[in-house]
């Protein structure tokens, strides 16, 4: 017999306890709901593939607004306009080198989050 059975066009587990322990862990270490919402924000981030030809661009070498822009064939109007949305992402950072300001990715954290994306993509 299986055990999900149909109640009034719902399915219902027929063993509600058989994973107690494993969902009160769970609900021991979940996130904080705040936690989850910037969470979700951060995958915003992502959602845009000029966000991500950027992303990618910086995981190389770090550049000026003009060099990304020429690189990836880009507006300079354009770049900065996604680099403002990834630096409130906290997924970048800038500093000033002369008269320009030089973008990096923020952390290594952010190259993984990239390359794993990447790599799971590439397996599909």
């Amino acid at each position: 017999m299986s055990p999900i059975k149909k109640v009034n066009k719902v399915t219902a587990c027929a063993h509600p306890l058989a994973h107690q322990k494993a969902a009160d862990t769970l609900k021991q270490n979940a996130p904080k709901e705040e936690e989850l919402y910037d969470l979700a924000d951060l995958f915003k981030a992502f959602a845009d593939s000029s966000r991500i030809k950027i992303l990618w661009a910086l995981s190389a070498s770090e550049f000026c607004v003009c060099d990304l822009a020429d690189a990836l064939g880009m507006t300079q109007s354009a770049v900065s306009h996604q680099l403002r949305l990834l630096k409130q992402s906290r997924l970048i950072k800038s500093r000033r080198e002369g008269q320009s300001i030089i973008y990096s990715l923020a952390d290594e954290h952010v190259k993984k989050v990239f390359s794993l994306g990447l790599e799971h993509v590439r397996e599909i």
